[in-house]
């Protein structure tokens, strides 16, 4: 990537256009560097909901700080509300893939659960990882004393395939 594509942290200022994926309700897109650096640093804007970034949320910000490559095609997106435009979660990849299987990962803050948004960005973002190169699975993991987020990946398709040390496995194949 030429250095005029990076911002000063290194991490690529814009995204594709054709990067999001857009769901009934829901538009996924990649973060920008300006919204990881204004969850790192505790600053607040304006597309935000009242109740983003929860703390699963800035914990994906410092990995992809961390992990620049998190903000390719098959990275970390935030969660949009289209009826709203504000940011109400985030779901992402977790590149590469090992062995045929890409792992993701989701959260919407509380303020908008029970709506089903969860499970509508963890279907669309694992429907999206069957379309990449060398992905045959996507797989999610939960903790079992979580109930809902179990909920949320058998709506949206995934199989339980295994458990160990209270965490769940949930795939597509």
């Amino acid at each position: 990537m030429p250095s005029s594509d990076l911002t000063t942290s290194g991490l690529p200022d814009a995204q594709a256009p054709d990067a999001d994926l857009t769901t009934d309700r829901l538009v996924l897109r990649p973060w920008t560097t300006g919204e990881i650096a204004a969850v790192q640093s505790g600053d607040r804007l304006a597309h935000w909901a009242d109740d983003f970034p929860a703390e699963g949320d800035r914990v994906i910000a410092g990995f992809i700080a961390e992990n620049p490559s998190a903000l390719g095609e098959y990275g970390q997106r935030l969660i949009i509300e289209r009826s709203t435009g504000l940011v109400v979660g985030a779901v992402g990849l977790f590149w590469p893939p090992a062995d045929g299987a890409v792992e993701f990962g989701y959260g919407v803050v509380p303020s908008r659960r029970g709506r089903a948004y969860a499970t509508e960005a963890a279907r669309a973002i694992a429907a999206f990882a069957l379309t990449a190169p060398g992905v045959d699975k996507a797989v999610a993991t939960v903790e079992l004393s979580n109930p809902a987020s179990v909920r949320v990946l058998e709506k949206a398709g995934l199989r339980l395939v295994g458990t160990s040390e209270g965490l769940a496995t949930y795939s597509t194949a």
